[in-house]
């Protein structure tokens, strides 16, 4: 099955059917209704075991005699081949008994959403650093911002109260208590804010509490106790934020602002606590007398032909620790690389298959099909004890043929 990593184009269809059925009659229907329609090479079982495509989903609902539902199938084929699959599954017109009508309802490009997601977190990325590097140097960066820009602080209402130029047109606005907070916030590229300067709320503030939602920020005070609870009792404000004790808004990095306002703060306590956990593990670790040396690796007891044992050499680094396997022909040419979980049920769909190698364990069940299917070699991380092994077939360890 392809990796959502590769694939490209998501196919999606919707079906009617005109009577009750499953799951497996809709897969049944459609594999078998576009078998042989375009040769072998846009066969929907080869595509699979070539991980063109992958596992075809079905979701579907019934009722007043009616079956309904859509088709999924993930591709990384070229738009070409996507289109074909299609149109073929548009052609299926009978599902088990009952007559059905497959429609495409979109071919989505997987990759496009993914450039979409990709520039949406570039874009977070930048602003992130943006207000880690406005931290470097606070103290000019504040002299310098308020020297070059004293007009950036708008006045709202008839009371004139010291706002950030955003607050105008932002469905939230940041109640802070007093002009140098907007001013601070600013430099942390917040500009929705606005100052209720003091503890008694003005009007214009009560007014706006009942068109936007409201959130504050205020001091780690007495101060900040007050005009909370001056703004509980006349306004309606969904979240307080407050900075830490005995600091006041004013006084923050932009980076502490934004730890607050995003509420990361706890998050990085968390962060430097596991810190210091690491180091005491760490310093503990230095006290332990040295692990013992690891045991070599065990010699090869069994011999290979040359040109199989330099074949295994040559896909053991890929297959160690994946949990898959390769399927070779007579000439050591690979005929199928797939998940050990489908090692059985496919091992018949390859014709001419003579060794196999993989990362698991041979069980009589393998050898027996594998026998059936013409395959002289298998080769597995581990051989399961009492294993009958058919006559000329040779059925050996990573360890015995010494890849382990």
């Amino acid at each position: 099955m392809p990796e959502s990593s590769i694939i490209k184009y998501m196919v999606r269809l919707k079906f009617n059917i005109d009577g009750v059925v499953e799951k497996a009659d809709v897969i049944g229907a459609i594999f078998g209704q576009t078998e042989g329609l375009f040769g072998p090479e846009l066969n929907l079982n080869e595509l699979q075991k070539n991980w063109k495509i992958g596992r075809i989903e079905i979701n579907l609902n019934s009722k007043n005699d009616q079956t309904y539902g859509e088709v999924l199938i993930p591709s990384s084929t070229d738009i070409t081949t996507a289109a074909l699959l299609a149109a073929a599954v548009e052609s299926v017109d009978k599902v088990g008994p009952c007559a059905a009508r497959f429609q495409l309802v979109e071919i989505e490009d997987v990759r496009a959403s993914k450039r979409k997601l990709i520039g949406d977190r570039a874009k977070e990325i930048l602003k992130m650093w943006s207000a880690k590097s406005t931290s470097e140097g606070e103290e000019l960066v504040r002299e310098v911002t308020e020297a070059a820009k004293p007009g950036r602080i708008a006045s709202y209402g008839p009371e004139g109260l010291p706002a950030g130029p955003g607050m105008f047109n932002a469905e939230t606005v940041i109640l802070v208590e007093g002009r140098a907070d907007v001013l601070n916030l600013l430099r942390a590229g917040v500009d929705n804010t606005l100052a209720v300067e003091g503890a008694k709320i003005p009007d214009s503030v009560i007014k706006l509490a009942k068109e936007r939602n409201l959130i504050a920020f205020l001091d780690g005070d007495r101060g900040g106790d007050l005009i909370q609870k001056e703004l509980q009792q006349v306004a309606r404000v969904s979240r307080v934020y407050r900075a830490p004790p005995g600091k006041e808004v004013e006084d923050l990095t932009p980076v502490e602002l934004l730890d607050i306002l995003q509420g990361r703060r706890e998050e990085r306590r968390e962060e430097r606590r596991e810190e210091r956990r690491e180091e005491r593990r760490e310093e503990r670790r230095e006290e332990l007398p040295p692990p013992p040396p690891r045991p070599v690796a065990p010699k090869a007891t069994v011999k290979l032909p040359e040109k199989l044992a330099g074949k295994l050499k040559e896909i053991f680094p890929d297959l160690k620790d994946s949990l898959e396997a390769y399927i070779l022909d007579e000439e050591l040419t690979v005929l199928g690389h797939l998940p050990v979980s489908e090692l059985v049920s496919s091992l018949s769909g390859f014709k001419g298959a003579k060794h196999i190698v993989f990362d698991g364990i041979v069980t009589q069940r393998l050898v027996d099909a594998a026998a059936k299917a013409g395959v002289s070699t298998i080769i597995g991380y581990k051989v399961s004890d009492a294993i009958k092994k058919p006559e000329g077939a040779t059925v050996e360890s990573f360890a015995s043929v010494g890849l382990a």
